[in-house]
């Protein structure tokens, strides 16, 4: 563990219990978050595949436990699911079946400032973090804690340019700000391919490959890392 004091971001605040019992009910309502939900466990298969199958992993911000299922699929895999919120860990252990409970080891801790050891694990498997990050230099603190704490990968994924969703944000966020509009409650962000891809290479990791959830249309991408050397 770093013996600097963890960041705190306005919007990690908001994870009390209620709105952690939203977000567990937001991917199972309608067809269509059904199947966004689907095709994330998908990706993350693919991704998991590509970094070896990693014996032990940590999910982080493991939220209300949605992959848990998925990451259990591996029958000798040990998992550690941590999150910044209490009520989001709750949430998790209460919303998911008992067998997969079982096999999950939880804790609460800030991916500014993992509470576990160096090289504590084979790979941690971080989807929908980074897109809540603006800075450079926060994106990087936590990249250089993932590269601290795992001993081989990371997955992670997050908002990219160079799609149709991207282009389109943009010009609704232009639109915004040239009308005086501009939401003081941001707290999502498009980065671009070259600048998260820099940040990779700077906090120690090469990529290994992606997986992009529309190629060409949406904005979720997910990275498999490799620490370099």
């Amino acid at each position: 563990m770093s013996a600097s004091n963890p960041i705190e971001l306005e919007f990690s605040r908001k994870y009390d219990l209620n709105h952690a019992r939203q977000y567990l009910r937001k991917h199972q309502e309608g067809p269509a978050r059904r199947l966004s939900h689907w095709r994330d466990v998908q990706l993350a298969r693919r991704a998991l595949k590509l970094a070896g199958e990693p014996g032990l992993v940590l999910d982080l911000p493991c939220g209300a436990g949605r992959f848990w299922p998925m990451l259990c699929e591996q029958p000798n895999r040990a998992i550690f699911a941590a999150d910044n919120s209490a009520d989001m860990l709750a949430t998790a252990h209460a919303a998911q079946p008992r067998e997969v409970v079982a096999r999950i080891n939880g804790f609460c801790t800030s991916a500014f400032d993992i509470d576990l050891g160096a090289n504590a694990v084979d790979c941690i498997f971080c989807i929908r973090l980074l897109h809540h990050i603006e800075s450079s230099a926060h994106r990087l603190t936590i990249l250089r804690e993932f590269h601290r704490v795992s001993r081989d990968t990371v997955i992670l994924s997050l908002w990219v340019d160079g799609n149709y969703k991207a282009w389109k944000r943009r010009r609704l966020e232009a639109r915004r700000a040239a009308e005086g509009r501009v939401s003081e409650n941001q707290n999502r962000f498009i980065v671009t391919r070259s600048a998260i891809e820099k940040e990779f290479g700077q906090a120690g990791f090469n990529v290994i490959g992606h997986f992009d959830f529309l190629p060409g249309y949406a904005m979720w991408r997910t990275y498999v890392l490799r620490k370099a050397g």
